[in-house]
């Protein structure tokens, strides 16, 4: 009777630990997820906008006030945003107490999840309808995610092994020249000035950054899968 039991409570702490395992992978995953999110977004958003140039056109032109497409990408980036949230806090919760790089990685991730959820609120001017000092707080906001972004891939470097590291490095500096090379832009788009190129340069830029998110969040689930399966072995 008594290995009855012993049986029973094994079995059923065997099923709570792999429902455990499922939500933090899950969670884990969540960066993948967001990645093809915010693609989607941009691109059903630029179909939905009609005569928008990807070529020459900028991200945030999808959502600014008056655009024909703000009404299709704003929920498209709220969930965009609560999907990376949970991806940071799958990170944080990978990490644990000893792995300090991956932990600042998490905590970084949430951060820019979380302050970049109501930037809707802080949308630009469509082109040529309004001035650089209109779209201060849209400039001072993506000023800042970029930032924590930019230190989120940068404690994510050591987070990893020395091949993740080099990758991050490369990643780091295709997202800071292509981020440069976006700033004399800012004023074109205000005056309502063609800006060739503006949409290929910011998207080498953006899509960098989310490749990089997608490459962590799968080797992070690769990890915690196989961690999970010494354990019950």
């Amino acid at each position: 009777m008594t290995i009855g039991i012993l049986h029973e409570d094994r079995g059923t702490r065997s099923r709570s630990t792999q429902t455990q395992s499922a939500v933090h992978e899950a969670l884990l995953a969540c960066g993948f997820l967001a990645s093809l999110i915010y693609l989607a977004t941009d691109i059903v958003g630029g179909l939905f906008y009609q005569g928008y140039n990807f070529s020459s056109q900028a991200i945030s032109e999808l959502g600014a006030t008056g655009a024909p497409s703000k009404g299709l990408v704003d929920p498209l980036f709220i969930i965009y945003g609560l999907v990376m949230l949970a991806f940071g806090l799958g990170v944080i919760r990978e990490a644990g107490k000893k792995d300090r790089a991956l932990r600042f990685t998490g905590v970084l991730a949430t951060l820019y999840a979380a302050i970049g959820l109501p930037s809707m609120f802080f949308a630009m001017h469509q082109r040529g309808s309004g001035g650089m000092s209109g779209d201060l707080p849209h400039i001072v906001l993506t000023a800042v995610l970029v930032l924590l972004l930019l230190l989120m891939i940068g404690f994510g470097a050591f987070a990893l092994g020395s091949r993740f590291r080099v990758y991050s490095f490369a990643t780091l500096l295709t997202v800071v020249v292509f981020g440069a090379l976006t700033a004399p832009y800012a004023r074109r788009i205000a005056a309502g000035e063609p800006t060739p190129l503006l949409g290929i340069i910011e998207r080498i830029d953006v899509y960098a950054a989310l490749l990089w998110i997608a490459v962590l969040s799968i080797s992070l689930v690769r990890r915690s899968t196989r961690s999970a399966r010494s354990v019950t072995l």
